[in-house]
């Protein structure tokens, strides 16, 4: 049939926008891959126009491996299942999802990738999109050794683009090492809703150009190292108290509202060329009046997000198997074959399964049966395959392409390196956000007696750091949903031997122990971490700082700031800001 050939390229990053404070030499090495599939026409996939080159594959293409392409799955285990390689091998699929429990170990997802992807190209050529969620901040697929950045809402407080870029950049960079060459990421949620905790520190801000830029400069630093951006939750999931994991939320919202707000940063992103956007199961029932979540909706799919927003890249569903798809396919009386169909017809091009269905599933019979028999929905496929195909080419030509078959050695050489480290050190000191000022800085050596109170490990190993001399007390229970009496009275009785208690609040959880300090007679210090919403009613505390990331950088800039290193200068990026009085 064809065949897709890599070659080795050395690509050499300049200052890719004009705010880049660094310049870095990029060394990227692709191995060459021999696929044993029919030669591709002739056609050399880096000199030929890239419509020919898409024209000629689609020409190629049974109806199975058309079909294929629109198929994004998840597997479980680390190690590829035979599950998720019978559909790689047999059904052509367009790409896997690596998600947490697949990417505990590096070396394992390295092999892994290499395996499904030589699996790919021996099939008939064309490579799979390897997709994760490495946001930064708090979603981190891919663990192991990758950098613990400060997320997204510590860019919005420090404000500077090129702080979104280089997240981007770094991260890319591990990507690219990694053989991952789809990133879900950046989040361009607004935080409009301080209940949206799903999105909480995810998001840049609440304020839609703050985040259509920020998101636009994270997606560039991405580009930069040969990875595919997402840009999500289409069309907005900030102002959702409820999580789509598990239910279908119910937005009120009228179109022009979202036209002022949510669709702004989607607007921006695609004006800067964003390759792809990721659709969200929320429901918006002034816009779209069948009560269909937005994933599942022609009005937003097709009307707003093609029609309206002039959007000409892929569009792929977040998880299918997620409640907000599954609750509208119980509500609805569908099967979840038919809810996957539904998500195709609506303007889809990719439906992601986080497990991997059997092989000749319903799922993959109610489409591939559609596809053969209505003619308007093969056409539909085609054109979203021609999207999808046209997105790999364009990887393959990028200056710096994501190898195919990535390495081991390769990867460790990028993974933990000290520029990155050092840069997300940066981006956290200038995150830190003082909300409320009475008492700082607290002095180590000022001999009063110091309580850290906290369940998170990282606060205790840092903070000892700053304060040798503290005490430490550690909350026994570690849901984040509720507190327990025993901790509440634990609390209370030992922080009265202390003068200042410096108690980190993460949680509603930690949030309620905290709140049996509030009538006794003791300094108290609250460092919150992740998002700030939970201290936002705590006026009766001496002092309260922000930070947004559970990193060690996060914890060492937030403490460097209440020992008086350095004075705090993020802003809240929140409009609510005014509850959360900066200074006494």
């Amino acid at each position: 049939m064809f065949r897709f050939s890599t070659s080795t390229s050395h690509g050499c990053l300049k200052q890719a926008i004009s705010f880049l404070l660094i310049s870095t030499l990029l060394l990227i090495i692709t191995p060459v891959v021999t696929a044993q599939a029919v030669p591709f026409g002739g056609l050399n996939l880096h000199s030929e126009p890239v419509d020919d080159i898409v024209e000629s594959i689609l020409s190629e293409l049974s109806s199975e491996e058309m079909v294929g392409q629109v198929f994004l799955l998840g597997w479980q285990g680390e190690a590829p299942s035979s599950a998720i390689m019978n559909w790689i091998r047999q059904r052509n699929i367009g790409g896997v999802k690596i998600f947490g429990w697949n990417a505990d170990h590096i070396p394992t997802l390295v092999n892994s990738i290499r395996t499904m992807q030589t699996a790919a190209l021996t099939r008939n050529g064309i490579p799979l999109f390897t997709a994760t969620d490495q946001e930064g901040g708090w979603v981190r697929h891919v663990r192991g050794n990758t950098a613990i950045t400060p997320g997204n809402m510590a860019i919005g407080a420090g404000g500077l683009p090129q702080d979104a870029y280089l997240s981007g950049y770094h991260i890319g960079k591990e990507l690219n090492a990694l053989g991952i060459n789809m990133n879900f990421a950046p989040t361009v949620d607004l935080y409009t809703n301080p209940e949206a905790m799903v999105i909480g520190p995810r998001a840049f801000s609440d304020d839609p150009v703050q985040a259509g830029i920020l998101g636009a400069a994270f997606a560039r630093g991405l580009s930069a190292t040969g990875v595919l951006a997402t840009a999500k939750h289409f069309p907005g999931h900030g102002n959702a108290d409820g999580d789509s994991h598990g239910v279908l939320p119910v937005l009120n919202e009228t179109l022009e509202e979202l036209r002022e707000l949510e669709l702004v940063p989607f607007r921006m992103m695609i004006a800067e060329g964003v390759p792809a956007i990721m659709s969200a199961h929320l429901a918006f029932p002034t816009v779209e009046p069948s009560g269909a979540p937005a994933s599942l909706s022609s009005r937003f799919q097709r009307d707003i997000l093609r029609g309206e927003l002039g959007f000409e890249g892929i569009i792929i569903t977040d998880d299918l198997y997620m409640g907000g798809a599954t609750v509208y396919q119980a509500r609805t009386n569908q099967s979840f074959a038919e809810i996957c169909l539904e998500a195709l017809i609506a303007g889809n091009d990719m439906i992601m399964l986080s497990r991997t269905p059997a092989l000749n599933d319903s799922i993959w019979r109610v489409i591939h049966n559609r596809y053969l028999a209505d003619p308007e929905f093969a056409k539909t496929i085609r054109n979203s395959v021609q999207r999808i195909l046209r997105a790999k080419v364009r990887m393959l030509r990028a200056d710096n392409p994501v190898p195919v078959l990535p390495d081991i050695a390769g990867a460790n050489e990028v993974l933990g390196n000290e520029a990155g480290r050092d840069f997300f050190f940066q981006s956290a000191a200038r995150s830190v956000t003082v909300l409320r000022n009475g008492v700082l800085p607290i002095d180590p050596a000022n001999g009063r007696r110091i309580l850290l109170v906290g369940n998170n490990p990282r606060f205790f190993s840092v903070g000892r750091r700053f304060y040798p001399s503290a005490a430490e007390l550690r909350l026994s229970n570690m849901n984040p949903s509720r507190s327990t009496a025993a901790d509440r009275a634990m609390v209370s009785r030992v922080a009265a031997g202390y003068d200042t208690v410096i108690f980190n609040v993460s949680s509603l959880n930690t949030l309620e122990v905290v709140s049996q300090l509030s009538s006794m007679d003791l300094e108290v210090v609250v460092l919150s971490v992740l998002s700030p919403s939970r201290v936002r009613d705590l006026d009766w505390v001496a002092a309260k700082v922000a930070i947004y990331g559970w990193g060690n950088e996060s914890f060492e800039s937030g403490f460097a700031v209440l020992r008086g290193d350095f004075t705090g200068s993020g802003t809240l990026p929140l409009d609510w800001q005014e509850s959360l009085d900066p200074s006494d």
